[in-house]
Formats: C-alpha cells, sequence, structure tokens
C-alpha cells in the first residue's frame, strides 16, 4: 500500500505519542485491536469524520490510527487518547505512565483547532512528569501534575509571570494573556518534545505501515450510538477561549467539548 506522511489536524485532536517503532508494542500496552492498514490521508478522514459524529453518542472513542514508526516515534491518534476529558484523564494517565515504564517517556494531547483549547501530559520512567488543561472547563485546574515544562517556563516568563506557574498574585491581565497563549500551547509543546501530528510531511522518515485500530472498550462505545454512519451536523456555537477566566460559564456535558465548540460544523 502506497502511502506518504501527511499532517493530521481536524477541528479536535487528541494523541499519545511514544518514543519508539515499536508499532504492535504500542498496539499491545494499550489494549488496542488492529483492523486494518490505513493510510495517512484516511485516517485524517476517519478522525475528522469522528469527532463530527453526533456529540451525544460517544462512538468517538471507539477508534484510533495507530502511525507507522515516523521519525523514530509511534503516534497513536483520536478522541480515546484525550489527556483531559473526564471519561478518559485518568485512563490515559495510567497508559501513558505504562508505555513510559517500556519506553521511556510517553506524552498525550488535546488541541482544539477552532479555539477550543489545549491539554498536554507527559510521563517518563512510569511517573507523570506534567499534566496541564486550558480547555474552558471549571475543572481544568483540577488535573494540574508537577511544573511547567521549559516550554511553558519560557512563555510564562515572556508575560512576566514567576516560572512555576503560581498565578496567585497575577493581574487579572496577565491571567488572560497567559490563557490566551496555553490555548495553542499543545501543538509547541508536543513539536519541542518529539513527533508532532501537525508537522508530518513527506520528509517525515516512516518505517511500516499505518493501522486502524479498535479501542479496548470499543463495544461499549459503539452500543451508545444510533447504529448510523458517523454525520456532521450543526448547532449553535458555544464556548470560546474569551470565557475561558469565566468559570461560571457554560459547562460542557459529559466533558465532551463537542457541545459547545466554535467548530462550523457542530
Amino acid at each position: 500500500m502506497k502511502d506518504w506522511p501527511e499532517p493530521i489536524s481536524t477541528c479536535w485532536n487528541h494523541w499519545i505519542a511514544v518514543p519508539a517503532g515499536d508499532q504492535v508494542g504500542v498496539i499491545d500496552i494499550l489494549g488496542l485491536s488492529p483492523l486494518r492498514p490505513i493510510t495517512f490521508a484516511e485516517a485524517r478522514q476517519v478522525i475528522d469524520a469522528d469527532g463530527h459524529s453526533d456529540p451525544n453518542d460517544r462512538r468517538h472513542l471507539a477508534r484510533v490510527f495507530v502511525t507507522p514508526e515516523v521519525d523514530g516515534w509511534t503516534l497513536v491518534i483520536g478522541a480515546w487518547c484525550d489527556p483531559c476529558s473526564r471519561e478518559r484523564h485518568e485512563d490515559v494517565l495510567g497508559e501513558c505512565k505504562e508505555l513510559s515504564v517500556r519506553y521511556g517517556r510517553a506524552q498525550a494531547y488535546y488541541y482544539g483547532a477552532q479555539g477550543d483549547g489545549s491539554a498536554w501530559l507527559v510521563a517518563e520512567k512510569g511517573h507523570a512528569v506534567r499534566r496541564y488543561a486550558a480547555t474552558g472547563e471549571p475543572d481544568d485546574e483540577l488535573l494540574t501534575l508537577g511544573d511547567p515544562l521549559p516550554v511553558e517556563q519560557a512563555r510564562l516568563a515572556e508575560l512576566g509571570l514567576p516560572a512555576d506557574g503560581d498565578l496567585r498574585s497575577a493581574s487579572d491581565e496577565q491571567i488572560e494573556e497567559w490563557t490566551e497563549v496555553a490555548f495553542d500551547l499543545a501543538p509547541e509543546i508536543a513539536a519541542a518534545y518529539g513527533v508532532s501530528p501537525f508537522t508530518l510531511t513527506r520528509g517525515t522518515k516512516v518505517r511500516g505501515t499505518g493501522v486502524l485500530a479498535l479501542a479496548p472498550d470499543a463495544a461499549d462505545h459503539r452500543s451508545q450510538g444510533t447504529g448510523t454512519a458517523p454525520t456532521a451536523s450543526r448547532s449553535s456555537a458555544g464556548n470560546s477561549r474569551s470565557a475561558w477566566p469565566m468559570a461560571s460559564g457554560t459547562h460542557r456535558p459529559a466533558s465532551d467539548r463537542r457541545q459547545t465548540s466554535n467548530c462550523p460544523l457542530i
């Protein structure tokens, strides 16, 4: 199957990154069930379709794309990899810790390309080094683990904020500025510490073939659907990044940020 790497970017981007070319090992640790080989272009379409399925069901959590080795890394892409959702954040934390025991490091990210925020998780040698979420959810701060990464520290310093991320003495203006930065920070952190799905190109070194796989609990997620193929739907847009400091704003039901996204197709 002829395939060329290309950027994988959709309205909602979730992925786990592992610094190894051991696709089989990553699949085994995560308990995934391979379905079939798939190209990068096909994978982007599948992930995008899943993301725009009915926000009231959970079928978008049922399948993921496992890349071939890309510049020495393996990426697992799909909403199942979300490090900050109510349904998955604890499981993703445990899975990244387990992956980091075997491979030294493992990371998980969320990035909403329509102004829906960012989240990042970094694990090393079985321990969580950092987790941070800036998605507009009132409970974002409850997910925080560890100290700011060097990239975070640099951006905090640019705003005149302490490197440890303690904003208790910051002005409202500084907090708003940091919020704006943090909402878009996941792609920058991912590129700084490994391979990002947004920077894949034909020049990316590839070994192997990408695989579409089912999540361990795929049957449960599929049973909550309507039985029809995912389709895009339209409804009113919700929270934007400007609403984030106001924690009393509309909360996303079931932690599904698609419910109030700025995506024009939802």
